[in-house]
């Protein structure tokens, strides 16, 4: 696989669907290896299994490819969460961030702060919505050592200016909940010092799957709170426990799926091989035609329209007393969407096809002549 049309050809979702902000269905690659790896752990051959036991560095190199860390600073995660908890548990001080941010953040930080007391959340206002270089530079306090932003958000469809952040903060911690980018937005994610995401949205490898990359400085900095025996020196310690093993591999509880990490692997050797930038290309082209679509029947469109603040989001809030006869047109009309605090989120991927837009068309056609009759 190397072109965008053949990587395009792996996915066969059914048409109305634009909801990849939500959960990527899965390619025929992915549900290939873990059917094989699946049957490999059915039959138990002699020496069969070791082929699960190479996922590991599997996964861990084809992280490293995509986002520029080095294979030892990347731990497999099963989902984002568990990797911003592993952040925010283990970091000493104040960290930034917004309130409107996705849970997986601020939940971390606070219950970080509940039982350890060792962490201070610091509430940032979000302009509009959007964290930008400027808004940190205006709130952030000397005392403040960390900052904590989404690579894009997931309300607004927002892409963060990575490159802005890092100038604003100097050598502050930089921490990215990356998983409503990462596979399609080729981010300068090595500014970062701990980037955190999961497989099951754009990815399309299918819940169950994720990683957390860290800098040597989060190494440094980041105590590994929750570290098994998994994540010791010694892959199987008996009658001692031994401290944490130095570096990303710390922090990990016990050892993960090699089918989960086979899976994300799969999905991400292909992204890699296709181009993360020609990927982002054709979803761009995508995301144009939904915009022309709410332009041509009047729907207004709050997220952001400029190329380099967005990504594959566009947020849709009608007038409040219309948000329930759009709901329902999308829904007559078989578009898959998420409806959230008055707004329609559409999230399309490049497999997308001209049927599901057809759809999205049709059940904006409805829309508009419901509201004025």
């Amino acid at each position: 696989m190397n072109t965008v049309d053949e990587f395009t050809a792996d996915f066969d979702e059914e048409p109305g669907y634009l909801d990849f902000a939500r959960v990527g269905p899965l390619g025929l690659a992915v549900i290939e290896e873990e059917r094989g790896l699946n049957e490999l752990l059915r039959r138990a051959r002699f020496g069969s299994l070791d082929a699960l036991d190479r996922q590991d560095e599997r996964v861990r190199e084809a992280v490293s490819a995509l986002i520029g860390f080095r294979p030892d600073q990347v731990v497999f995660q099963p989902n984002t969460s568990s990797g911003l908890m592993h952040a925010m548990f283990g970091y000493r001080g104040s960290v930034a961030m917004s309130a409107a941010e996705y849970p997986a953040i601020t939940f971390a930080a606070v219950r970080a702060q509940e039982s350890l007391a060792v962490l201070h959340p610091v509430w940032l206002d979000g302009d509009g919505g959007k964290i930008t270089p400027g808004g940190i530079r205006q709130q952030l306090t000397d005392d403040c050592g960390a900052v904590a932003v989404s690579l894009v958000d997931f309300r607004t469809g927002y892409l963060v200016d990575l490159e802005g952040i890092r100038q604003v903060i100097g050598d502050r911690l930089l921490i990215v909940d990356a998983v409503q980018g990462f596979g399609i937005v080729d981010a300068p994610y090595e500014l970062a010092d701990v980037v955190v995401s999961g497989g099951q949205k754009w990815v399309r490898a299918g819940w169950g799957t994720g990683f957390m990359a860290l800098s040597d400085r989060a190494v440094d900095q980041l105590v590994p709170v929750f570290s098994g025996s998994h994540a010791s020196e010694d892959d199987f310690p008996l009658d001692v426990v031994l401290p944490p093993r130095r570096g990303a591999g710390a922090f990990s509880i016990t050892a993960p799926s090699p089918i989960a990490e086979a899976m994300f692997a799969t999905a991400l050797e292909d992204i890699f091989e296709v181009g993360v930038e020609t990927i982002n290309g054709r979803l761009a082209e995508k995301v144009s035609e939904v915009l022309d679509l709410a332009d041509q029947f009047g729907i207004p469109v709050i997220s952001s329209r400029a190329d380099n603040e967005r990504a594959g989001i566009v947020i849709l809030r009608p007038p409040v007393d219309q948000l329930t006869v759009l709901t329902a047109s999308l829904y007559n009309h078989g578009v898959t969407a998420t409806v959230r605090d008055g707004a329609v989120r559409l999230s399309p991927h490049i497999s997308t096809n001209a049927e599901t837009m057809a759809m999205l068309r049709a059940s904006f056609v409805s829309f508009g002549t419901t509201i004025t009759l």
